[in-house]
């Protein structure tokens, strides 16, 4: 039951990109088309939750012991890092319509804060590894949930004519992510 509030928990209440505001670059950059949307959601999850997984398991297996806590933000930088590279060269020999659509903002993952974010807060959350991991891979999902809810609707409203031409394009973007976010925190009260 635990571990089921923690998934709620990260997906709506919690939610990094809606309600702490963590991954926004990538979050804007990449919600024009409902394809990109998915592809970046699924490659964030994917990264958030193998690098959480692998950071929480450096962090108390080497740093603890070794009393050398302080040298996190270096180590999960580096951790990150090298997940995001293998997921690059994967996605451009696997899937490279993906990779090229994806373009610029798929190594900015390296720099999303929302996966860093994580990382940092599944080590002062006091979590277990399972624990970690669901939170992760919430934030994740509550990642792509809020992508893809933003690119319907900027798919929805992109080039309509009943939008003002100067709410086009990023205008509508942040008032529409306003919106969903003040949505998002009705959820508070969950959990």
């Amino acid at each position: 039951m635990s571990l089921l509030l923690i998934l709620i928990s990260s997906v709506f209440i919690n939610n990094y990109v809606l309600v702490q505001f963590l991954g926004m670059c990538s979050f804007f950059g990449v919600s024009r088309r409902n394809e990109t949307a998915l592809g970046m959601g699924l490659a964030v999850t994917f990264v958030i939750t193998l690098s959480s997984a692998m950071t929480f398991l450096f962090y108390n297996l080497v740093l603890v012991p070794l009393k050398v806590e302080y040298l996190h933000t270096i180590v999960f930088i580096l951790i990150i890092a090298s997940i995001v590279q293998f997921i690059e060269v994967f996605m451009k020999k696997a899937f490279s319509a993906l990779h090229s659509m994806l373009g610029i903002y798929l190594p900015l993952i390296t720099t999303n804060c929302a996966i860093f974010g994580a990382a940092l807060l599944n080590i002062s959350g006091d979590y277990t590894f399972a624990g970690a991991l669901v939170n992760s891979f919430g934030a994740g999902a509550g990642f792509t949930l809020a992508i893809l809810i933003l690119a319907g609707i900027r798919e929805k409203y992109e080039g309509n004519p009943d939008v003002p031409l100067l709410f086009n394009g990023l205008p509508l973007a942040l008032f529409s992510a306003g919106l969903m976010s003040i949505a998002f925190m009705g959820f508070s009260g969950l959990v």
